[in-house]
């Protein structure tokens, strides 16, 4: 069955459930309790309405910004003014070093024009074998599970993002290292990558207890991902070309260096940490969305054996707006600015959300609803600067287009092979920390077509 989607009406879409949010502000103390827990239920009912909010937090004003234009100018127009904060310095730098994501300045622009030629759209065809035969085998693996009883999809997509993750970079899959790897990035996200509030009270050059246990465990994943780096150069015979030879070979076109020993294993632990992340969440969220709405899921299953899937690809993008992977995008205002209307003095707290930029009400039309007509070839333009699943201006991702392209064929191949339903009644409710997972892994019911 197939359904042209783009013309069902928008009041007839599902909406999928998210937590209410609070009427009013909340304490300090309960905003400090609920970013450890979910983020996203720190923002009041009237955050979804307004372009600006201001609070003042534990001394300093904090700013949420909601409009496009103040958005430009934060992200495009005046980046120079905008630094990464302590708290997030503190709680990525561990995992992911001086790499692309974190780095600034300089270092930043020489990391960038570097590892460019890296994700052009030939570099990126020549990983997808890599996606499709990961997620070919991944796909055999579920059959025996879905034929005894509920799946737990979840655990199944993460497995199958981290083995795209190992085969694009190393040309290698994670059978030796996949289980190792799994729990170190299972054990940070669970105690050391959280914000604790000394994350925002104590300067940086101050190391708090949590710090010094960040610096223990980053000592294990570096000499971990040494290993890993070492057995690639080892395996490597005659297989196709993948990221690490990208990053080897990559230049700085204006210096000609390349990457140092130490900074390819920063960028190799940004690439494996950002990229697998993402596309497991995203797939998750795709069939928690599809269960909801069979006939978008009819539609993508009629696209599985068609080269080009402008409706898959459209529900990814759907997804991706509905649940922002990276939920919240933090800044600190190096001198004085105006936003919104509003003045910006110098160490102000500056967040954008692509959460609430993605639901705001004056931005969206039936924001809350999953509609992927939006995203069809002929539908309304997105607003810009309203819709950054992969943030924006010159910082945007460099891994975009392969994360898209990875999470259209994957979710392709699942929905081509299998029915999926939810197994239970149980809502399954967003809950961001550094990014949007589920509160629960949801059981699934997986059916071969």
């Amino acid at each position: 069955m197939t359904i042209d989607l783009q013309t069902v009406p928008v009041g007839s879409r599902p909406v999928p459930p998210v937590p209410v949010p609070p009427e009013r502000e909340l304490s300090t103390l309960r905003f400090i309790a609920t970013m450890r827990t979910n983020g996203i239920g720190c923002w009041p009912a009237s955050a979804y309405e307004v372009p600006l909010r201001r609070r003042r937090l534990l001394g300093k004003v904090r700013l949420t910004v909601s409009d496009p234009e103040a958005v430009r100018r934060v992200l495009v127009e005046n980046t120079g003014n905008y630094a990464r904060t302590a708290i997030s310095i503190r709680v990525l730098r561990p995992m992911l070093g001086d790499g692309l994501l974190i780095s600034e300045g300089s270092a930043w622009r020489h990391q960038r024009r570097a590892l460019s030629p890296a994700f052009t759209p030939r570099a990126v065809e020549t990983l997808v074998p890599h996606i499709l035969s990961a997620t070919d085998e991944a796909l055999a693996a579920l059959e025996g599970p879905a034929a005894a009883g509920p799946v737990d999809l979840f655990a199944a997509l993460q497995h199958l993002a981290l083995e795209i993750a190992g085969r694009t970079m190393f040309s290698v899959g994670m059978a030796r290292h996949g289980e190792r790897l799994r729990g170190y990035l299972a054990a940070y996200s669970e105690r050391l990558g959280r914000p604790h509030l000394t994350d925002a009270l104590v300067p940086l050059r101050f190391a708090t207890p949590l710090d010094r246990a960040r610096a223990r465990f980053r000592r294990d994943w570096v000499a971990f991902l040494d290993t890993v780096i070492a057995d690639r150069a080892e395996a490597r015979s005659g297989r196709p070309r993948d990221l690490l030879d990208h990053l080897r070979a990559a230049r700085d076109p204006e210096t000609g260096d390349g990457f140092t020993a130490e900074a390819l294993r920063d960028q190799v632990a940004t690439m494996i940490l950002a990229g697998h992340e993402t596309t497991a969440l995203t797939l998750l969220w795709a069939c928690t969305l599809l269960a909801l709405d069979p006939d978008a899921q009819e539609a993508v299953a009629a696209e599985a054996d068609e080269a080009e899937k402008p409706f898959t690809r459209a529900v990814i993008d759907e997804t991706l707006r509905l649940y922002p992977p990276a939920y919240i995008i933090a800044r600190s205002a190096l001198g004085p600015d105006v936003l919104a209307g509003q003045p910006v003095a110098r160490g102000d707290s500056v967040t954008i959300s692509p959460w609430l930029l993605h639901r705001h009400r004056r931005l969206w039309r039936d924001p809350d609803a999953f509609d992927p007509g939006r995203f069809l070839p002929g539908a309304e333009p997105v607003p810009r600067f309203a819709y950054m699943p992969f943030g924006a201006g010159p910082r945007i991702c460099i891994g975009a287009a392969f994360a898209l392209t990875e999470a259209t064929l994957a979710l392709s191949r699942l929905v081509g092979h299998f029915r999926i339903a939810r197994a239970d009644e149980r809502p399954v409710l967003p809950a961001a920390v550094v990014t949007t997972q589920p509160d629960h892994a949801p059981a699934f019911r997986l059916t071969v077509r």
